[in-house]
């Protein structure tokens, strides 16, 4: 395991990348991206096994970010990881730049899927589970649903699909901050009990506090060390954490903070404009 004050110095520098890329881009999702930072951090930073100077590399283990709107916290962390410069997160949502605002397999290194529409990474990271099984491989996939887009039928069917196959090798973490785009999950479509739900559809369920390491340590832990059945960890997370005046509000799902407010964010989180 690796030292909590190294990931917490990482995950402090993902979520000021977050801001100032958001800023610069003048558009972008915020909330949803401050909110799996930690997750994010833990996946990369020490937990899977994989090697950016060989993005492509057969048997290293996957992560799907269903919730492609999040493609801020993805790119901060693949930044911090080294797979690119950190001077191509000035470049979120420009022509032609390698970071779009949805994440493209194609165009950038670390990612390894096409993500945007809601719903359809769970289905696409069972397809690389069990292919890892077909093909007698050891890789582990690792996806971040919404809890917003767990509103989807899609979503179910493939909760359906990875229990009948036992998959495993797949783990699910739920990044739930309570919010979507319109305001609370309760109040636009009500997922609760989505820890009941997951379960009577045959997944291991484990609950955590997103922000805390040591809980998603022993977490992804409990996961690898679970047989027959696929895991969904549902992680309470803050919407916009880390920035006050963001943390649990919906109008901060999809909304690039202005000059001022990107100052004052920049303020809380210990990092300047120019750093």
């Amino acid at each position: 395991m690796g030292n909590y004050d190294d990931l917490k110095l990482a995950t402090k520098n993902m979520r000021i990348n977050i801001i100032k890329m958001l800023s610069q881009a003048k558009s972008g999702h915020p909330g949803g991206s401050l909110s799996a930072c930690e997750i994010l951090a833990a996946l990369y930073l020490e937990e899977m096994n994989i090697d950016p100077k060989n993005p492509n590399w057969e048997d290293r283990d996957r992560f799907v970010l269903s919730k492609g709107h999040g493609a801020p916290v993805l790119y901060a962390a693949l930044a911090e990881k080294g797979y690119f410069s950190k001077e191509e997160l000035n470049h979120l949502r420009k022509i032609d730049s390698m970071l779009q605002g949805h994440p493209d397999m194609k165009g950038t290194p670390g990612v390894d899927m096409t993500t945007g529409s809601l719903g359809q990474g769970l289905s696409a990271a069972n397809g690389m589970a069990l292919a890892g099984k077909l093909d007698n491989k050891d890789y582990r996939v690792y996806v971040l649903i919404g809890d917003g887009e767990s509103q989807e039928g899609i979503v179910w069917e493939s909760a359906m699909l990875a229990s009948h196959y036992n998959l495993d090798n797949i783990t699910v973490f739920l990044d739930h901050n309570g919010l979507q785009i319109d305001g609370a999950n309760r109040e636009v479509m009500n997922i609760e009990p989505i820890e009941d739900k997951f379960k009577s559809f045959g997944w291991h369920i484990i609950n955590i506090d997103g922000h805390f390491f040591k809980e998603i340590f022993a977490a992804i832990e409990e996961a690898k060390n679970t047989k027959g059945k696929p895991t969904m960890i549902v992680a309470k997370t803050i919407k916009g954490k880390g920035v006050s005046f963001m943390e649990d509000e919906a109008g901060w799902h999809g909304k690039a903070p202005s000059e001022e407010e990107t100052k004052r964010a920049l303020e809380e989180l210990g990092g300047g404009i120019d750093d």
